[in-house]
């Protein structure tokens, strides 16, 4: 190696995470609890966007917080989404992870964080049951 140059270490790989989760009905709990859900992951050399914090919210029609938690879903590697069937922006950035991960690939790991309240739904059709389907943790009939 020539004289001056050396080595750079370059930093550890850092997963990227995109949060799911409501923002403008949020309660205080489960806020309180997601930020603190969101510290860990980071303390953990994780690189994590949580649209509550790191969207603007300032769109009145909402077209661009679309625009950017998608782009944001794009990039991430996983997805660790706190499920709230009255959020509806929830909803939308599930169809969005949906199309980037099962349509276009690369299929990305998905967490549930509130594993707890997503329940089964045997022999029903359900919202609960894609999400189980995505994070892969119930064997759920889905297409190859």
């Amino acid at each position: 190696m020539e004289e001056g140059l050396k080595r750079k270490r370059m930093p550890a790989f850092q997963k990227r995470i995109f949060i799911i989760c409501p923002v403008r009905h949020i309660s205080e709990e489960v806020r309180k609890t997601i930020e603190k859900y969101v510290a860990q992951k980071e303390k953990e050399g994780s690189e994590v966007y949580w649209p509550f914090r790191d969207t603007d919210q300032n769109d009145a029609v909402g077209f661009r917080i679309c625009c950017d938690n998608g782009r944001a879903i794009f990039r991430a590697d996983e997805v660790h989404i706190w499920y709230d069937k009255e959020s509806q922006g929830s909803i939308f950035d599930v169809g969005m992870l949906f199309m980037a991960s099962i349509i276009i690939g690369p299929k990305k790991k998905v967490v549930i964080i509130n594993r707890k309240d997503v329940k089964f739904t045997d022999g029903k059709k359900s919202f609960n049951n894609v999400l189980l389907a995505l994070s892969a943790k119930e064997k759920i009939n889905t297409p190859k």
